[in-house]
Order: structure tokens, then sequence, then C-alpha cells
């Protein structure tokens, strides 16, 4: 069967730092894009950062840049990880991970996504 999975969210003071893993089973992710979403309590789902693990090109939205570093693990193909630094209160929410097969870019187009994860929850609060 193939999935993804989620882990390393939680509860985190502003300011501090987190890192997500998104794990696959079933496959590989050596020739997908891989996208972290993010949905807040009310609002859209939105793209946070992708990598194309081809190209190894990445993308970011603009209210992550310089704090949000997404990676793949060159020992484990199928992982890819989300380094969340400098955490804001608007950075609460549920965390998605997706895979697609998409072939050179990094994107945040939900349509170009084949799996999703069940997602882990970050709450950023004092």
């Amino acid at each position: 069967q193939l999935q993804l999975v989620e882990s390393g969210g939680g509860l985190v003071q502003p300011g501090g730092s987190l890192r997500l893993s998104c794990v696959a089973s079933g496959f590989q992710l050596d020739f997908y894009a891989i996208g972290w979403f993010r949905q807040a309590p009310g609002k859209e789902r939105e793209g946070v950062a992708s990598i194309n693990n081809r190209s190894g090109t990445t993308l970011y939205a603009d209210s992550v840049k310089g704090r949000f570093t997404i990676s793949r693990d060159n020992n484990a193909k199928n992982t890819v990880y989300l380094q969340m630094n400098s955490l804001k209160s608007e950075d609460t929410g549920v965390y998605y991970c997706a895979a697609g097969p998409v072939w050179d870019r990094a994107t945040f187009r939900g349509s170009e996504y084949d799996y999703w994860g069940q997602g882990t929850q970050v709450t950023v609060s004092s």
C-alpha cells in the first residue's frame, strides 16, 4: 500500500523550532515532487515548501522564506524533512506532505499531487 506519514509536529513557543518528517512506504520518492502544505482553522490550504527530488529544485511560500528549509534524506530515499525555525503564531496549523510524479519542478499545485499524508498538528503559542 502506498502511503505517506508525517511526524514531528507539536506545541512550540514563538521563536522555537520543529522538524517535520514525511516518510513514504510502498514507494521511493526519487522521481517525485514533495510538497508541504498547511491548513489553519478557517483558512484554505496553502503550499509552504516543495522540492523536486529529481532536479533538486525548491520552492517556498514568501511567508516562510528564510525560516523554513525543505530537504531530502539522501540515504533514506523515502524521507523528506521540513525544518522550521523562528516559528510564529501564524505558522499554526495542520501540516500535510504530498507526493506527485512531477518531472523536474517544485510546485504548489495540489492537483499535481497523487498521494497525501494524514497531517501533523503544529501549534505555535506561548
